[in-house]
């Protein structure tokens, strides 16, 4: 486990000494957990509108500890336990009752932009599931778990930004199953050293890759023409969903068209490794994100100047 999430789970986890924390107190910590756990966290943020910042660090907490809850505690069943306490704390939360710091700021966020708990509950399904389901049979599974693992959260971007329809959930859930199919695929060793696989039996057996090529690690050409067919499809889920950019108040395009473009980034280095994940994890170089964060920056721009000529007089 994670030295510092050991600390945060003996000051705050089940077995905690009972403590009661102001709004402002708990509103720090996750502010705090946020800038110190997510890289580009600071900048995306930054680009926000002020006054979102604190409901999107909030947010962001009760995500990663979810997460962590989920990934950093080996054992399977304690883990599904204390997933079943952070699920009870969601249900405090939402009676009124938080104790934990992330709930306790994240009540007033929930009262302010009326989150249902579905997005929240469906994350920790996932992770709950996480600790069961080693591999999936088809994709369409793998989509489903996709629906409760990465889906959520662009949902609950959406209701923090005021935008949530279900046009607009539409395209953020392809938007975020396309990023965590990106992740899957730049992550297939990675996965496969702590006994995940995430690429669907069917494509296997659809390309002739088996399972003691699988075991053995083995770069042929079935497995380059599933993985080729496999960043396609995360492309394509990725593509369908950019026209939300174009429906959200343009900072907030700016951070969805910079993460939906990091994710086909990445596809696009594992097509130029060859497909060989195996031997290379493709990632995206600060040069790369740079590059990127500027081009969003630029469309978003033109898209504010081009929406200011098109509207008639005295309109915002």
């Amino acid at each position: 486990m994670d030295v510092q999430f050991a600390n945060e789970l003996k000051a705050w986890g089940p077995q905690a000494a009972s403590r009661t924390l102001s709004v402002a107190e708990a509103e720090a910590y996750c502010r705090a957990l946020a800038c110190t756990h997510y890289e580009n966290f600071p900048l995306v943020s930054w680009m926000l509108p002020r006054r979102l910042q604190q409901h999107f660090y909030n947010v962001y907490a009760y995500c990663r500890w979810a997460d962590n809850l989920g990934d950093e505690v080996q054992d399977a069943g304690q883990a599904i336990e204390l997933l079943a306490w952070w699920r009870a704390q969601l249900g405090d939360c939402y009676r009124g009752s938080a104790s934990h710091p992330v709930f306790i700021a994240l009540g007033p966020t929930i009262e302010r932009f009326a989150i249902p708990p579905q997005p929240f509950e469906d994350l920790l399904s996932a992770f709950e599931q996480d600790q069961r389901v080693r591999e999936y049979d088809s994709f369409d599974e793998l989509r489903e778990y996709c629906r409760r693992s990465a889906d959520p959260v662009g949902r609950l971007v959406l209701y923090l930004c005021g935008c949530f329809s279900e046009r607009n959930a539409g395209w953020s859930d392809s938007i975020c199953t396309g990023l965590q199919l990106a992740n899957f695929w730049q992550d297939v060793a990675r996965d496969f050293d702590i006994g995940r696989v995430y690429i669907p039996r069917d494509t296997r057996r659809r390309f002739g890759y088996s399972d003691r090529d699988l075991h053995d690690r083995l770069t042929n050409g079935p497995f380059v023409e599933l993985m080729r067919f496999e960043v396609e499809r995360a492309r394509q889920f990725l593509h369908d969903g950019l026209p939300l950019v174009e429906v959200l108040p343009w900072r907030l395009q700016i951070d969805v068209d910079l993460f939906a473009r990091g994710g086909l980034r990445i596809l696009d280095r594992i097509e130029k490794i060859g497909y060989r994940v195996w031997q290379t994890r493709p990632v995206v170089t600060k040069f790369d994100f740079a590059r990127l964060f500027f081009g969003s920056l630029g469309r978003g721009l033109v898209r504010r100047l081009h929406r200011r000529r098109v509207l008639p007089a005295g309109l915002p």
